[in-house]
C-alpha cells in the first residue's frame, strides 16, 4: 500500500488549490481516505474523509470551503481546496484504511497507511 500526496504550493489568501492523492498496490474501492494536516508546532488534525461509498465528512473549519472526491479509474483522491486563509498553512497528508471513516477518522493515530506530506503555503 502506497500513497502519494501532490499538488501543494504557494498561494495568496483567498485562493485555490487542488491537492491529489494517488495509490498504488491496492484499489480505492474498498478503502477510505482521510486528508490531514499539521501546522508547525502543532498536531497532526484531521480535515476530511471519503467512505469507500463516497460518503464525505469534513471537520468544521474547513466545511463549505474544501470538498473531496475520488475517481476510482485514477485510483486518485483529491482534496479541492478554495477561499483559502493563512490559517491553512500547513504539510497536508493523506491516509488509508480500509473501509468506511469510523466515527473517529479525524484522530490520525487511528490510520494506518500514509502518504508523505505535502506543503501548503498561504499569503496574506
Amino acid at each position: 500500500v502506497q500513497l502519494q500526496a501532490s499538488g501543494g504550493g504557494l498561494v495568496q489568501t483567498g485562493g485555490s488549490l487542488r491537492l491529489s492523492c494517488a495509490a498504488s498496490g491496492f484499489s480505492f474501492d474498498g478503502y477510505a481516505i482521510g486528508w490531514f494536516r499539521q501546522a508547525p508546532g502543532k498536531e497532526r488534525e484531521g480535515i476530511s474523509c471519503i467512505s469507500k461509498d463516497g460518503t464525505t465528512y469534513y471537520v468544521s473549519s474547513v466545511r463549505g470551503r474544501f470538498t473531496v472526491s475520488k475517481d476510482n479509474a485514477k485510483n486518485t483522491v483529491y482534496l479541492q481546496m478554495n477561499s483559502l486563509k493563512s490559517e491553512d498553512t500547513a504539510v497536508y497528508y493523506c491516509a488509508t484504511d480500509p473501509g468506511r471513516c469510523g466515527s473517529t477518522w479525524y484522530v490520525w493515530r487511528t490510520w494506518i497507511y500514509w502518504g508523505q506530506g505535502t506543503q501548503v503555503t498561504v499569503s496574506s
